[in-house]
C-alpha cells in the first residue's frame, strides 16, 4: 500500500481530523493525531448569541470554515438568513448537513478570494459574517465596499494547544493553515519540522512555511480526498 509504514501527522482540529485519518489508514499509513489548533467558545459568548439572535435580519450568511458552522450553531438555534455562503467545500457540506439548500460555494479552490469572485456575491445589502476572533478581513471589506451592510458574528476562538508533542518519527505534516504551522513550529521546533515532509492545502500555507524556514511544501489542496491524493503520489513514488 502507498503510505505502508509511514507515519503522517495530522494537525486539524479533533472534532475535524477523523476523516483524514480515516483515509490515511485505508492507505496504509499511520495517522499521528495532533490538533495544532484548538477551538474554544468565544471570549464574549453573549455577544456573538446576541447578533445571532438577529441572524434572520440579514440577506446573507456567510461562514469561513466548519468550526464556523459548527459553533455558531452551538450558539444559536435558529433562524437564519434564507442565502448562506460558505469559502469551501467542507464548510458547504457543514450546512448542507444542516440542512441548507443552494449553498453559494467555489468549486475547487476554498479562500475568500474564489468565494468573492463568485457572481452570486456581487450584491448584497445586509450580510452575516460567521467566523472566528480575529479572521481575515477580506470578505467583509470587500462585501462592504459593494454596498452591503457587514456585521461580523465571531463565534470562536482558535488557541494553541498545550498537549505534550507526539513522539516519534513524522514522515509527513499535513498543515491546513499559516497558524496551524506557526503553533506546531513553537511546539515542536523547526528542526524536527524539516525531518517530514510538509504538506499544505493553499499556497498562502506554504509561503507561511517558507517564511519558517521550512523546505519546500507538497501543495494539495482543500480537502481530505485532495491531501490523501498528494500524499499517495509523493510515497508512492511518483514524486
Amino acid at each position: 500500500m502507498a503510505l505502508e509504514g509511514k507515519r503522517i501527522l495530522v494537525t486539524r482540529p479533533a472534532e475535524l481530523a477523523g476523516g483524514l485519518a480515516a483515509r490515511i489508514r485505508e492507505a496504509g499509513g499511520e495517522p499521528v493525531l495532533y490538533p495544532a489548533i484548538e477551538i474554544r467558545e468565544p471570549a464574549d459568548p453573549a455577544a456573538a448569541r446576541a447578533l445571532l439572535a438577529r441572524a434572520g435580519e440579514f440577506e446573507l450568511a456567510v461562514f469561513v470554515s466548519p468550526s464556523a458552522v459548527r459553533m455558531a450553531f452551538a450558539l444559536h438555534a435558529g433562524p437564519w438568513p434564507r442565502r448562506v455562503a460558505a469559502v469551501g467545500e467542507g464548510t458547504r457540506r457543514a450546512l448542507e448537513e444542516r440542512g441548507f439548500d443552494g449553498v453559494i460555494a467555489p468549486a475547487g479552490r476554498a479562500d475568500s478570494e474564489a468565494l468573492l469572485a463568485l457572481p452570486e456575491m456581487a450584491r448584497w445589502q445586509s450580510v452575516l459574517l460567521v467566523r472566528g476572533t480575529g479572521g481575515r478581513e477580506l470578505i467583509g471589506e470587500t462585501l462592504a465596499a459593494r454596498g452591503a451592510k457587514v456585521e461580523i458574528a465571531e463565534c470562536y476562538r482558535r488557541v494553541r494547544p498545550v498537549a505534550p508533542p507526539p513522539a516519534g518519527r513524522l514522515d509527513a505534516i499535513c498543515a491546513n493553515s499559516g497558524e496551524a504551522l506557526e503553533n506546531l513550529a513553537a511546539l515542536l521546533g523547526t528542526e524536527r519540522l524539516k525531518q517530514a515532509v510538509v504538506f499544505v492545502p493553499h499556497p498562502r500555507v506554504a509561503a507561511r512555511a517558507a517564511a519558517l524556514g521550512l523546505p519546500p511544501s507538497v501543495l494539495a489542496g482543500p480537502g481530505d480526498a485532495e491531501m490523501l491524493a498528494q500524499l499517495v503520489a509523493y510515497f508512492g513514488g511518483a514524486k
